[in-house]
């Protein structure tokens, strides 16, 4: 059996969400979850100072691609090159011809530049949860979850700190609920 790997989609320039969003609703209407897994438009946040102003944006790190985890079969193959707005395969000479996939290495380069750690963390943890610090500087104190970030494995926690309510982002591993 094939094993998953990451294979580079090309897509019209500016319609990389869009065929992502399609993408993902083709996955689970033609129930391939289990061929096609993760569909990620690779994108870091950039800051940029104009006229004195701090502006932080997305920036797409390869415009006009996405990046598909599947098992590489006609079916999932078929699916993904027949979604609206991509244009083929990159590593593909065309005429039907199966696509190579993306090196390891060059998987985890990008994924280091997107700040993606490639897990898929479930956490049971809400906003306003209140937790216990177990590990770092802030140790043993006790604090209230004010925001998740699912996908960079963070949260932002309040803690009194000298008696000033004082907000860190800690990682989901610093912490339990209390």
């Amino acid at each position: 059996m094939e094993e998953k790997k990451w294979y580079v989609v090309n897509t019209y320039s500016g319609h990389e969400a869009n065929v992502k969003e399609k993408l993902d609703m083709r996955i689970n209407s033609m129930e391939m979850q289990e061929n096609i897994f993760r569909v990620i438009v690779p994108e870091r946040k950039e800051v940029e100072i104009k006229d004195g102003k701090r502006k932080e944006k997305l920036k797409k790190l390869f415009p006009g691609y996405v990046l598909v985890e599947m098992i590489m079969s006609d079916e999932s193959w078929y699916i993904v090159r027949n979604t609206p707005g991509v244009t083929g395969f990159l590593g593909s000479s065309g005429k039907g011809a199966k696509p190579v996939p993306l090196y390891d290495e060059e998987v985890e380069r990008i994924f280091k530049e997107i700040g993606y750690t490639g897990e898929n963390v479930v956490v049971d943890y809400k906003v306003g949860d209140k937790v216990k610090i177990t590990d770092g500087p802030f140790k043993m104190l006790a604090g209230k979850i004010n925001e998740i970030d699912k996908d960079a494995g963070k949260a932002n926690v309040t803690i009194d700190l000298f008696g000033q309510e004082t907000n860190v982002e800690l990682e989901f591993t610093k912490f339990t609920k209390e």
